[in-house]
């Protein structure tokens, strides 16, 4: 099977709206990548996000990495 056959459904990039407790999507999609590191995050994984950055993080880790780095700890 070639990876560019039609009928196979590509993943895509989905674009999100950030709330308190709850994402909107405003863009269909599989995945979002973290702000931190790039990585793809499945929408069904995403769990830690910044609402004032808009911003999703692939873990928790990365979200403190985050808090830290704009302290300037």
């Amino acid at each position: 099977m070639n990876f560019h056959d039609p009928l196979v459904p590509q993943q895509r990039e989905a674009k999100l709206r950030y709330l308190d407790h709850e994402f909107e999507i405003l863009k269909e999609g599989e995945f979002v990548r973290c702000g931190m590191t790039g990585d793809p995050i499945r929408l069904d994984k995403l769990r830690y996000w910044s609402i004032s950055k808009q911003m999703p993080y692939k873990s928790a880790g990365e979200a403190f990495q985050d808090y830290l780095q704009e302290r300037g700890d």
